[in-house]
């Protein structure tokens, strides 16, 4: 476990939530916000400071509307610590 990048995930309530919210299945920004109850410019935020840290990706980067996100490799072992 990179336990720097687990404390910075466990730091924010936003990010761990968005995070956990990744681990079954890619979502939209928009369906992440409906999950979470967080505004839709917070999910987005959010999604961009996962990806900066290769936890998150877009999987359908050129779409206007409706990208679809992932957990990466490191956000899928981030998400097992965060789960025990």
């Amino acid at each position: 476990m990179d336990v720097e990048e687990y404390a910075w995930v466990k730091a924010s309530d936003y990010r761990e939530s968005i995070l956990l919210a990744l681990d079954d299945k890619p979502r939209t920004p928009k369906e992440l916000s409906e999950m979470t109850d967080y505004y839709l410019s917070h999910v987005s935020n959010v999604l961009s400071d996962l990806e900066d840290h290769g936890m998150a990706e877009c999987i359908t980067p050129d779409r206007k509307k409706g990208r679809l996100w992932n957990s990466t490799e490191k956000g899928e072992n981030i998400i097992e610590d965060l789960k025990k």
